[in-house]
Order: C-alpha cells, then sequence, then structure tokens
C-alpha cells in the first residue's frame, strides 16, 4: 500500500483526507495519510489563520495540505468578485420565501443574539481565494489543493516557490490535460460518487482514463471511496492513492452536528434523500455554523438503514492505518456496508 506519493510526502499511506474540520486534518496525518483542511469553510483569512496555527501545534510535524475553490467562471469574476451587499441583492426573493418556509418547516430556530449567518460564498471568488492561499503559504503546509476549474498560473507559480505541491478535482480527462498544463502536480480524479463538486462519469470510469491521459502525473482517485478494498481498486485503475472525504464526517474527531451524524449513519447506500440537487450534496456540512447545518440536519432521512442499528463510534486512525483503509484487502471491510462513527486516525 505504498506509492510515490508516499515518498513524496513522507507519509505511510496514500490516504488524502479532506474535512472542514481540523480536528480530522490532524488525526489523519498523524496516523501516516495527509489530511487536507477545506478552506471555503473560513470566510475570513483571520478564521482561516486561527485553524491553521492549531493544526499547526497539534499535527506533531506531519505533513497536510488546504484546499481552496477558485471557480474559472462566476458572477463579477470581470470585477474581480462582490460584495457581501450585491450577493444578497441577486437572491430571487422566490429563494428566500423557500429559504424561510424550509426553516420553518422543520422547527430550525433564529441565529442566538449576536450570530452571523454563514457567508462562505464570499470566498468563492479569486480574490477570497488569493486571501486564503496568502495565509495558507505562512504555515509549513506540503500541497495546495484547488476546485472548481484551473488556478491561475501565478498562484501554480507562488506556490511552486514556496516548495509547495499543487493538486487539482476534476471530472473528464480533458480538464486533467488542461490542469497539468498549467502546472499542477498532481490530478483528483473525482467520480460521480463523490459527495462534493463532480462530474458525470463514474469513478471506475474515470480513474483509469485519467491516468493514462496525464501519466507520468500522478492522480488520487476519488468517489465513493470507504475502505482498503476501495483504496486497493483505485491503485488497480492505476491511481497513486486515495482522495476522500464523506467518511471522515463520522469520525468522532468531526464537528458534524449529531443530528446530521445520526442520520449519516443510519442511511444507506440506497438512500437518494441524502443527496441535495447537483451540485451540492447536504451530506456537505461539516464545519458550517449552526443554521446551515440544522436547516440540513432537519431535512428527514427516510427508511431504517435496512434494520440494521448504526455503527458505534471509532476513531479515524483506524479507517487510514492497520485496521481500515490502509489494508489492502482487509476481510473485516467486507462488513462495511454502512458509514462508520469512528475515530479518524483509525480510518487511516
Amino acid at each position: 500500500m505504498r506509492t510515490r506519493l508516499c515518498d513524496t510526502f513522507g507519509i505511510e499511506f496514500p490516504i488524502f483526507a479532506f474535512s472542514h474540520c481540523r480536528d480530522v486534518v490532524a488525526a489523519v496525518s498523524k496516523a501516516g495519510g495527509l489530511g487536507v483542511l477545506g478552506a471555503l469553510a473560513f470566510p475570513s483569512p483571520e478564521a482561516l489563520e486561527v485553524e491553521l496555527r492549531w493544526i499547526d501545534e497539534h499535527v506533531g510535524g506531519k505533513p497536510y495540505g488546504v484546499d481552496v475553490v477558485m471557480p474559472v467562471s462566476y458572477a463579477g469574476a470581470e470585477q474581480g468578485g462582490l460584495d457581501k451587499a450585491t450577493f444578497e441583492q441577486m437572491i430571487p426573493e422566490r429563494h428566500r420565501r423557500f429559504i424561510q418556509d424550509t426553516l420553518e418547516r422543520y422547527g430550525v430556530p433564529p441565529l442566538p443574539e449576536g450570530e452571523s449567518a454563514y457567508e462562505s460564498l464570499l470566498a468563492w471568488t479569486h480574490t477570497g481565494a488569493r486571501s486564503q492561499v496568502e495565509v495558507a503559504l505562512r504555515h509549513p503546509i506540503k500541497l495546495l489543493v484547488n476546485a472548481l476549474g484551473t488556478p491561475p498560473r501565478d498562484v501554480v507559480d507562488k506556490v511552486h516557490e514556496h516548495g509547495v505541491l499543487v493538486a487539482a478535482l476534476i471530472g473528464t480527462a480533458e480538464h486533467a490535460r488542461r490542469q497539468v498544463e498549467a502546472g499542477v502536480d498532481i490530478v483528483v480524479a473525482s467520480g460521480n460518487e463523490a459527495g462534493g463538486h463532480t462530474g458525470e462519469i463514474a469513478t471506475l470510469v474515470l480513474v483509469p482514463e485519467v491516468v493514462d491521459a496525464v501519466a507520468p502525473t500522478p492522480v488520487l482517485a476519488a468517489g465513493g471511496i470507504g475502505c482498503g478494498r476501495q483504496v486497493a481498486a483505485a491503485l488497480a485503475l492505476g491511481a497513486d492513492g486515495a482522495w476522500t472525504g464523506s467518511i471522515w464526517m463520522a469520525s468522532t474527531e468531526s464537528d458534524l452536528h449529531p443530528v446530521a451524524l445520526a442520520k449519516i449513519l443510519k442511511a444507506t447506500r440506497t438512500h437518494r434523500e441524502a443527496r441535495a440537487p447537483a451540485p451540492h450534496r447536504v451530506d456537505r456540512c461539516v464545519g458550517r455554523p449552526r443554521v446551515a447545518r440544522d436547516a440540513a440536519d432537519a431535512a428527514p432521512v427516510h427508511g431504517d438503514g435496512g434494520g440494521r442499528e448504526p455503527h458505534p463510534p471509532v476513531r479515524a486512525r483506524r479507517i487510514v492505518g492497520r485496521e481500515g483503509a490502509g489494508r489492502h484487502a482487509d476481510r473485516r471491510d467486507r462488513r462495511s456496508h454502512q458509514f462508520r462513527a469512528s475515530r479518524a486516525r483509525d480510518h487511516v
């Protein structure tokens, strides 16, 4: 279970863990994988600085990364982004009524006095992402990851000047080629099974196509990977490792709201109710303030998980290492048909 990326980053297992929770990031890196903090959950540079400083103090000198979002196109791109007031003016009244009706229908209480709403969309711009990159490069990160398009060449060059590698998420082989042409070092082939931003191609089909398209550039497989056999399958497809995300939400280090965690543990792979309209999924609510989380948590998950009780909590290091995804083909994984609430380091 060792690939060239293990040597590149000095890690034990080729398992990369995306999370908005700093505890998960630190736990995975300390267990031998590489944790990657989603910066989008922290709309201000100051908030991101707090999280990265905490990781520096708790990761034990192990490598970790940061994920930003620099979309190729978005409203207001020609002006370098839009301010909060302009964004709010663009929200249709019909959508505002829908949000309010949803909150009332599921009994989501108003935000406590003095607590602001979640405003991470302000970071979905080049201006916002560039400030996050500046903050990240002040810390000993080993990897910077970008989603929703090809990062600007000047950003790639600046990151390389700091001795940091650049990765990017893609959904087609064509997009992968563009990333490599822009100087990206690692391509994350994200299949449709992934819990975040994806294309329409399944992981099993996408990964070998991307591997062939960008060879010898390393490729990480993403989408539906949550156990040792699936990691082994990713390597068999030609990937140099696995990019994982949703599985960490059920670790005890995760800051996911308890109601949402209970629904994840109860749901089975056939529960389409766990998915919101593309490209955003309800299960991507890690690290968001209470109102955003409660709105998602209130949505019902139908069924009873096939009559099975939710798995008891486990720590994340077991997922990455010797009892979880790090084992090439652990027979115990044959019983892993649902999310497990576990310690992040146990998954490594």
